[in-house]
């Protein structure tokens, strides 16, 4: 089936704006704005938030807590019916989550900005599955779009939950780990649609087994960096500072460390050999934004750079992951 040229671009745009809510999530998590908005959808109970304190009523901090106290005895009780007794109790003593963070201008409209590309990344994700349903209803093209808009609406209400449990890491580690199917499932909707993805990546058995070894490493690279992430956050509330991080960090940073060189080296051999044979582009610019993101961690361990390194970190991830999926969607061996 032949997909018009107007539905292709869409797609490619509905996977441009996913990224910029991820990258958007970065800058909110840097700059500390995550709470900005007390509440969701709206924020302070408003479509378009203030740009001042003199707009809140006096008693707004207990206005919000009392609501966020609510969704998260909720939440704790989902928890609870899900078998997770431990983590729902955790949840619900948190002292953490009985204070409220005063109104900041910077803070409250970074977190709007956040929320504003995910409103145009969730209707772009449904403006697909009605165009699908509208003009093609090919079976899968249809699983697959209802899919990814199920997991966008499913991803809208626990960032909800993101907000109301103050940001407690294993949520935004879900949050994540959520948006990271969300592209992949788009990229899938990609190579169905567009002829440009169609064409088969032919490598040697050798070669094809290397790129599913690439593949599943940085998958798990990517989980031990959320691990990361949360300890790092810890410590920070604890007060120790980025000096104190590597000798406190445990294994999950010295394991996602080694690998990063390792996933380094065998991508360069990669990059080798696809120069000397079939020379894909998809394959060198892996190896690239690779070598950037290293330096981007190096950054992030050792320079004063800790937030603008942070955020180049997680995008150049998300970026060679998002490579290195569409190659495996065609990835083809070839047999000797």
């Amino acid at each position: 089936m032949e997909y018009s040229r107007n539905f292709i671009r869409f797609n490619w745009l509905a996977l441009v704006l996913i990224y910029l809510v991820v990258i958007a999530g970065s800058f909110v998590r840097i700059t500390g704005s995550g709470m900005g908005c007390p509440d969701w959808p709206k924020c302070f109970g408003e479509w378009v938030p203030p740009v001042s304190i003199d707009e809140l009523p006096e008693d707004y901090k207990e206005k919000y807590l009392e609501k966020r106290v609510k969704k998260i005895n909720n939440f704790s009780n989902l928890l609870t019916a899900l078998g997770m007794d431990n983590t729902a109790k955790k949840l619900a003593n948190d002292p953490a989550l009985k204070k409220e963070e005063s109104f900041n201008v910077r803070k409250t409209w970074t977190e709007y900005i956040n929320r504003l590309f995910g409103f145009l990344a969730g209707n772009a994700v449904l403006l697909v599955f009605l165009w699908v349903l509208w003009k093609y209803r090919k079976r899968k093209l249809v699983i697959i779009s209802l899919t990814n808009l199920v997991l966008l609406a499913f991803q809208a209400w626990f960032g909800s939950i993101v907000v109301a449990s103050n940001l407690i890491p294993w949520t935004i580690t879900v949050h994540l780990l959520l948006a990271l199917i969300i592209i992949g499932l788009q990229l899938y909707i990609i190579r169905l649609v567009s002829p440009s993805q169609n064409k088969k990546l032919q490598f040697s058995t050798g070669m094809y087994v290397l790129i599913w070894i690439c593949f599943v490493i940085t998958i798990y690279q990517m989980f031990l960096g959320t691990q990361v992430r949360e300890h790092i956050d810890e410590l920070t509330r604890q007060g120790y500072g980025k000096e104190d991080w590597s000798e406190m960090l445990g294994i999950s940073f010295f394991i996602h460390r080694s690998f990063s060189w390792l996933v380094l080296i065998l991508l360069g051999v990669l990059a080798y050999f696809n120069q000397l044979g079939q020379k894909y582009p998809s394959i060198q610019w892996i190896f690239i934004l690779l070598a950037i993101e290293l330096i981007s961690g190096i950054l992030l361990a050792h320079a004063d750079l800790p937030g603008l390194a942070r955020t180049a970190h997680l995008i150049l991830a998300t970026c060679i992951l998002g490579i290195l999926t569409m190659v495996i969607f065609r990835l083809k061996r070839i047999r000797a």
